[in-house]
This record gives structure tokens, C-alpha cells and sequence, in this order.
């Protein structure tokens, strides 16, 4: 073969666009990997981005393969029951790899099925990158001998987190948290937001979670809490903020057998949170909008006896709300988890990880809020301490830049010509192997 002649053929070719593969599991991670299609389309516009993922992203102008957010499933017997999807989706990725070779795989979040698509897209010489990358310094820290393994380059939405990634030999860049730009950039309903302020009484909003799951095992427990609420603040008005239609439905169900007088809306989260005087949240990523709102807040996440005695295990750090873990002085090492009757005094969002009946420990801190004017000021000044000091923009700005570089320097370091090595006849019986 005329090598001279091989590399003079290549030359003239037109050159393909980038394909970037993602792998998106959560509603979240839906809209964290839609702005980065937005932003990279800006950077190179014939860049084609196909994948896992949601409706935001397919709007965004991915192509989705399969929508992986609608199997967002929670612990292990969930996960179980949903494994031969899971084998199929790898199985198909695995395929995708090694016939279309894309230039890059990005995965947002979603750890298990993401360390089995980073491992094979690393088996095919496919750079990764893991953009707001699972939370394993605070759960199963053993997982980051994977992160180094399979995950190229990882981009950080918290400072503590990039440092505790490169003390572990992680390739690791920080860019900031994602939802600081998407809070900023959400429309609002005005007209929704003034009537929501124009009426009499304090607003509490309920923002039971984005999955089903959370939704069923929180929910009612929120309701509890508002009956105690109504009880010392008569006057006190309740609005649930839900994530999907069906869980409207659910709530609608849950309120009328509750005893509380309460609106259901559709849709309406950030409105909620801007209007009002304080909330009751599942934990999450919304913590943040919390913070960008400077609504006081208290944080649930109710589960089972196995599980509670599992995250004892598993767990390393005393909070588990990530504006907790921005306010403390060092959200690493903050010793021992100890008594969790001790710790909401001493937590900007007083928080709830449990097994129990906590209704009245929530209910406690709202009524607080409501009739001790100082108290709820006090909480607000402090939260606006944090978010001018953590709440900075430009999160997908910054990691699409960081993509593009390292991207182009890759292509711009590959020899030409490059001839790709012939595929091992073995290689689909490797799929599953491990």
C-alpha cells in the first residue's frame, strides 16, 4: 500500500463533523446534558450527538437511541428487575462503539450502568468524560478505582470534590455546578408568581422529588407535617410543586385523605421556590435552586430500615444536602456521623435521612420560620452569604470549552495516516464478559 498516496486521498476528504455519544440517566442529567449540546452545537455546528438520555436532550437535537430517563430506578431490587434492558442498552452501546467509532463519550451522572459505558467505551480507545460525576466521596469511596480506570476526564461541580479527585489520581477539572446556570436562565410566570404573593397568609411549598419512587415514600410524610402546621400557623398555605403529570395525580390522592388544604401544580417548581416564605424538599440537586432562591428549607429523604442501616455503611460525610456540605468548613472531613436528633440545629437546611416518623422534628423548623420573623432572616442573610460565594455561572460554558481542547488535541495527535487496527474476531463474544 502507497502510504503517500493513502495520506493525499485523506487529505481532500471532507472531514466528518464530531460524534459525541452521551448516556443520561436522570431528569436532571437531562437537562445538564441538553445545555451541553447547546453549547458544543455552538462551537462546532455540524458536531452530530446521538445516545441515552431524555426529551430535553432529544429537543436539544440529540439523537436518542433509547430514552434511558424513563428506567431512572432507585436501589438494588429496582435495579434488578430492570437488568435485562440494562444488558441490552450496553450491549447495543457496546455495538455502536466499535462500528461508528464516535469521537468522545460524555456521561452525566446515573453511576452503574455509566461505569459499564465507560468501560466500553474504553475498550475501544474512546476518550470519556464525566461531566457532574457521582457523588462517591460521599458513597462506596472504593468506586473511585473506577473513575480512574475507565473515566478519562472529569469534570467537577464542586471545588471539595475536585480536590478530594485529584488527591485520588483522578484526572479532574473543576467547572462548577450546572444548576447555576440553569436557574439563572429559567423563564418564570409572572402572572403565576403574583398570585401566588398577592394572597393572604405565609406560602409553604412541598417539593417532594422528581422520581416516583420519592414522591411515594415523601409525600406523605410532608402532608403529616403540614397538619401540625395549620395546627400552631393557622393561616399557613401549602402548594405541591410536582415533576411529572402522574405525580400530580398522586398528590392529588395523597391530599385529599390528608386533612390539608393544599394546591397541586404541574410544572411551577421555580415559581414555587421564588414565591415562597419557606419549603419543605426531598434531597437533591434542587437544594441548589434553594440556595439561588434563598428560601429556607427542610430537607427529607425517608427510606427503609435495610437501606438506613446500608448508607450507614456506605455513607462518609455527615450531610447528605449539598448546601450543607457547601456552608461547612471542610465537608470532607467532617469526623463521624453522629446523632441526627443533633444535627439540623447546627445545618443551614436542617436535614432528615431516616426510617422514622420525623413529621414533627420538619413541622417544628417551619413553624419556626413563620412566627419568628428574626429566625427566617437570619436563615436568609446566611444563605445569601453562600450563594455569592458559591453560586457562580458558566458551568456548561466552561466544560464545553474544556471538551473542544481536548478533543482537538487529540485529533491534531493521531499520526496520519491513521489506520485503524482490524477488530479482534472475539470482540462481541467479549460483550457481557466480566
Amino acid at each position: 500500500m502507497d502510504l503517500n498516496n493513502v495520506h493525499e486521498q485523506q487529505s481532500t476528504m471532507p472531514r466528518r463533523g464530531r460524534r459525541i455519544f452521551f448516556s443520561v440517566g436522570e431528569p436532571s442529567g437531562d437537562l445538564h446534558g441538553a445545555n451541553l449540546i447547546t453549547e458544543l452545537r455552538r462551537l462546532e455546528p455540524d458536531t452530530e450527538f446521538v445516545g441515552y438520555g431524555g426529551p430535553k436532550m432529544a429537543a436539544a437535537g440529540c439523537k436518542l437511541h433509547f430514552e434511558l430517563t424513563a428506567l431512572a430506578v432507585m436501589w438494588f431490587l429496582r435495579v434488578l428487575t430492570n437488568f435485562h434492558k440494562f444488558l441490552g442498552l450496553l450491549m447495543q452501546a457496546d455495538r455502536y462503539f466499535r462500528s461508528e467509532r464516535p469521537d468522545a463519550v460524555i456521561l452525566v451522572d446515573y453511576p452503574g450502568f455509566n461505569w459499564w459505558i465507560a468501560k466500553r467505551a474504553k475498550r475501544h480507545g474512546i476518550p470519556v468524560f464525566y461531566y457532574s460525576p457521582p457523588q462517591i466521596w460521599a458513597w462506596g469511596r472504593w468506586r473511585v478505582k473506577k473513575m480512574r480506570r475507565y473515566v478519562d476526564h472529569v469534570l467537577c461541580g464542586l471545588p471539595f470534590e475536585c480536590e478530594w479527585l485529584k488527591q485520588q489520581g483522578c484526572n479532574a477539572v473543576f467547572v462548577g455546578h450546572p444548576f447555576f446556570d440553569e436557574v439563572r436562565h429559567h423563564p418564570m410566570d409572572e402572572s403565576f408568581l403574583a398570585a401566588r404573593r398577592s394572597s393572604n397568609g405565609p406560602l409553604v411549598a412541598i417539593l417532594p422529588g422528581s422520581r416516583t419512587q420519592e414522591v411515594q415514600r415523601n409525600l406523605h410524610w410532608f402532608l403529616k407535617a403540614a397538619r401540625v402546621i395549620q395546627v400552631h400557623v393557622p393561616n399557613a398555605r401549602f402548594a405541591i410543586a410536582c415533576f411529572k403529570a402522574e405525580h400530580g395525580a398522586y398528590a392529588e390522592t395523597a391530599v385529599s385523605s390528608s386533612g390539608v388544604e393544599a394546591e397541586v401544580f404541574f410544572g411551577k417548581t421555580p415559581e414555587l421556590i421564588s414565591a415562597a416564605d419557606c419549603c419543605m424538599a426531598v434531597s437533591g440537586s434542587v437544594s441548589l435552586e434553594l440556595l439561588h432562591h434563598q428560601t429556607p428549607t427542610v430537607i427529607l429523604y425517608h427510606i427503609g430500615r435495610v437501606a438506613y442501616a446500608a448508607q450507614l455503611v456506605c455513607r462518609k460525610v455527615r450531610y447528605i444536602t449539598l448546601v450543607n456540605l457547601l456552608a461547612a468548613s471542610d465537608p470532607l472531613a467532617e469526623g463521624a456521623i453522629t446523632d441526627e436528633n443533633d444535627l439540623p440545629e447546627r445545618q443551614l437546611f436542617p436535614e432528615y435521612l431516616t426510617y422514622q416518623d420525623r413529621s414533627v422534628d420538619i413541622a417544628r423548623h417551619i413553624i419556626r420560620w413563620l412566627t419568628d420573623t428574626a429566625a427566617r432572616e437570619r436563615t436568609i442573610l446566611q444563605l445569601g452569604t453562600l450563594k455569592a460565594r458559591v453560586a457562580n455561572p458558566g458551568a456548561s460554558r466552561r466544560s464545553v470549552e474544556y471538551i473542544d481542547e481536548k478533543l482537538h488535541k487529540r485529533r491534531t495527535d493521531i499520526p496520519s495516516p491513521h489506520i485503524s487496527a482490524p477488530q479482534s474476531k472475539h470482540a462481541e463474544q467479549d460483550v457481557g464478559r466480566e
